[in-house]
């Protein structure tokens, strides 16, 4: 690391002593610091869920010849079965086919989300055991590889949707307070209409008429979620677009897009960061409450709010209310920690004395 008079560079981003300072703000809040990588470390190894809980190999040798099923689908044919559809990997016949052959690398679970155990001594739900670790659903699906699935689906969601949404709730809040006038009065009666229609119920009566799906979801929640934000960036733009530095820009002949894009939004950047973990934190509540209703993501997905509809319905089966509420209970609580840790950091008391 180099380091220059006043200025710091890491990994070759310059780091100016504010930030350098805001960073240590944040590193300082030890709740938030440890949340953020523990938080990080869940997402990672959630990112690589077909390696952890699949019902496919990840790797297998047969006949000298590698193979990936966790990658490439194969014949049943290929391992000297009879059906040309995909090989059934936790069928024994294939299995026994495979091991005479070659060899197996298994994932640590032997389940995806979506797999049923046929093998079930009990009726479904089946309580917790060596082969289900926390049980299994009202189908027989392993609990474990559907709480990995479903919070990497959960997390992927809640980030898209606050990306998307952001830009467009720090643009519409950009050209609201630039602009002034008119165009902030208008803006501001649509929005004050649009923040009062009843959004769960738009959202169920929606999501019930539209076959349901990730994007189509999405789409559906991004139509509300956007407002988040308008207010705080209209509020900054408008304080500080009759600034001399703002208005010397203007008589020099910058454009405005120039003027918001580089001068008024950094300042807004502040007030905004601090907000994100939240509106991450509401982005995945909302599509927790539609799983939980049953007008969320399409039946069969790995769904945390699926999972405790499964408990409220199946009281004699305690595991399942109790661990889907244990990974959402974490996750939301890992998001404040940090964003409580974000806030101390853009804190303008903490980060200029």
């Amino acid at each position: 690391m180099s380091t220059i008079p006043g200025k710091d560079h890491w990994l070759g981003i310059r780091i100016t002593p504010l930030t350098r300072r805001r960073l240590q703000n944040f590193r300082a809040n030890r709740r938030g610091w440890w949340s953020l990588w523990l938080f990080l470390t869940l997402f990672i190894v959630s990112l690589f869920a077909e390696l952890i809980a699949n019902d496919k190999p990840i790797v297998l040798s047969y006949d000298g010849a590698l193979h990936f099923p966790v990658l490439i689908s194969y014949p049943e044919t290929r391992f000297g079965g009879d059906f040309e559809t995909e090989a059934e990997y936790r069928d024994p016949f294939v299995e026994d086919q495979i091991m005479a052959k070659g060899w197996i690398l298994w994932p640590p679970i032997r389940y995806s989300y979506d797999t049923i155990n046929l093998e079930l001594e009990v009726p479904a739900p089946a309580p917790p055991s060596g082969e289900n670790l926390l049980g299994t659903d009202d189908q027989g699906r392993d609990v474990v590889a559907r709480l990995i699935y479903g919070f990497r689906i959960s997390i992927l969601f809640g980030l898209i949707l606050t990306i998307i949404s952001s830009v467009v709730g720090i643009a519409a809040g950009g050209i609201q307070g630039y602009l002034g006038g008119t165009t902030d009065l208008l803006f501001q009666r649509f929005i004050e209409i649009w923040s009062g229609l009843p959004v769960l119920y738009l959202l169920i009566i929606m999501a019930s008429m539209i076959v349901p799906g990730f994007w189509t979801l999405l789409t559906i929640m991004l139509l509300f979620s956007w407002m988040a934000l308008v207010g705080v960036v209209r509020a900054e733009f408008l304080r500080a677009r009759n600034f001399e530095y703002v208005r010397a820009a203007r008589a020099l002949g910058v454009s405005n897009i120039t003027i918001m894009y580089k001068h008024l939004l950094p300042n807004a950047m502040v007030a905004t960061v601090t907000f994100l973990p939240f509106i991450l934190n509401g982005s995945i509540t909302t599509l927790t409450s539609l799983d939980f209703l049953g007008f969320g993501l399409p039946p069969g997905s790995a769904s945390l709010g699926e999972l405790l509809a499964q408990g409220k319905a199946n009281l004699q089966a305690p595991w399942l209310g109790i661990s889907g509420f244990l990974v959402i209970a974490v996750m939301l609580t890992l998001l404040i920690f940090v964003g409580e840790a974000v806030r101390d950091a853009f804190d303008p008391r903490k980060t200029l004395t």
